[in-house]
């Protein structure tokens, strides 16, 4: 069997980042990748700017403190203020430039009122203090975002704190997603016996959402080989990537295989790891293809380990590996598994992790209930006190 890191470089290596680029409005490039670096054209902030809703003062004159000085102006945010003049304080407010021969902010608290147009500072001033001066954040031609930067929250925010109004990012991976097996009912619809809903199509078409993926959902495949080959075949003309769940053992209603090395080639992978063994990885027609075993914690995991940075990977992003935070085990799990484990688990209110009782792949509840995954060494029992590495979701989600 392969290891995990076997079987991830074996996908990444055949991981071609896609070539196109597109300027969108910055408003829809979440999730998306960047293309070109993003240079900064002015500083930020542009101006001395205060740091505190107080008093703008010349420091040498509250040497003596405390002190009763004119108030000679209001200085609000995105005002310019006259020059201060000596003898006096200017009224100023949190962002607001600060006024030429102005050299520190008092801030409110340490004053009093002194009557009309007037206050009295209580505290001695140092030149610089509450400050936050021009450029301090980004000078002019500094490089905020480089190339391969996914494009979240905060990346969005600072491209618009520069002024960008749209930003260059890689075309959007067109990804076909379906699922094969007779058993499945897609929700809303009525429940027969035997069947079960299907809960890996919702499930990964969000994942794929949350990388900036193009989803073509193709729905259920029925479990014959003429219909597994078609949505192959179908899927390849329309998609840069084919991601299915299900239907990659060898069993007599596993049509994946004999469909995909009828129209390609493909490898079929037993990964030294649980959940998740079976990973299915090929191309139908030049068009990669990558295979997640049907049981939902399989599907979830696979993907997030495998998937997620092949995807990543053509898109052009620069791959982060997600850090292991060491914590403490607050059960005992004496048995130890053969294979290498990824254990659903989530932080207590002490900061320690306590384990989530039913470890089946089939159990979805598990993933949803979880803060992250234990990632357990093989033959590695726990006792409770040990510290474990943990993979939070939060570094494998996005």
């Amino acid at each position: 069997m392969l290891t995990v890191e076997e079987a991830r470089a074996r996908l990444l290596s055949q991981a071609v980042p896609l070539r196109g680029v597109e300027q969108v409005p910055i408003g829809r490039a979440l999730g998306r990748v960047l293309a070109e670096p993003v240079v900064s054209s002015i500083a930020v902030p542009p101006l001395d700017a205060s740091q505190m809703d107080g008093y703008a003062v010349r420091a040498a004159e509250l040497a003596s403190t405390p002190v009763t000085l004119p108030v000679s102006q209001r200085i609000p945010a995105g005002q310019i203020g006259a020059a201060l003049a000596p003898g006096t304080v200017a009224r100023i407010f949190t962002g607001a430039p600060v006024p030429p021969g102005a050299d520190a902010i008092v801030m409110q608290e340490a004053t009093s009122a002194a009557g009309e147009g007037a206050i009295t500072l209580t505290e001695p001033a140092r030149a610089g203090q509450w400050i936050r001066r021009a450029g301090s954040d980004i000078a002019v031609g500094q490089t905020v975002l480089a190339a391969g930067e996914r494009l979240l929250a905060p990346q969005l925010g600072l491209a618009a704190s520069v002024g960008c109004a749209q930003l260059p990012v890689r075309a959007r991976l067109r990804v076909a997603l379906f699922s094969t097996g007779d058993e499945l009912v897609m929700p809303g619809e009525p429940l027969p016996p035997g069947r079960i809903y299907n809960s890996n199509r919702t499930m990964l078409a969000a994942l794929l959402t949350m990388l900036g993926c193009e989803v073509q959902d193709l729905g259920i495949v029925p479990d014959r080989l003429e219909a597994t080959r078609a949505a192959f075949v179908g899927a390849s003309a329309r998609a840069d990537l084919i991601i299915t769940s299900g239907g990659v053992s060898v069993g007599e209603e596993d049509h994946v295989k004999p469909a995909v090395q009828g129209e390609g080639a493909l490898d079929l992978w037993q990964v030294a790891m649980k959940p998740g063994k079976p990973l299915a990885f090929g191309h139908v027609r030049a068009v990669p293809f990558i295979g997640l075993p049907g049981n939902p914690v399989s599907s979830f995991v696979t993907f997030l380990l495998f998937a997620r940075p092949f995807i990543l990977a053509r898109q052009g992003a620069v791959l982060r590996e997600a850090q292991p935070l060491p914590l403490r085990a607050a059960f005992d799990l004496p048995r130890a598994d053969k294979r290498r484990e990824f254990l659903r688990a989530r932080l207590t209110p002490a900061g320690e992790l306590e384990l989530f009782a039913n470890q089946v792949s089939s159990a979805l509840v598990s993933v949803a209930w979880a803060d992250g995954l234990i990632d357990n060494p093989a033959g590695q029992a726990i006792a409770r006190g040990d510290v474990v590495r943990f993979l939070p979701l939060s570094s494998l989600l996005w």
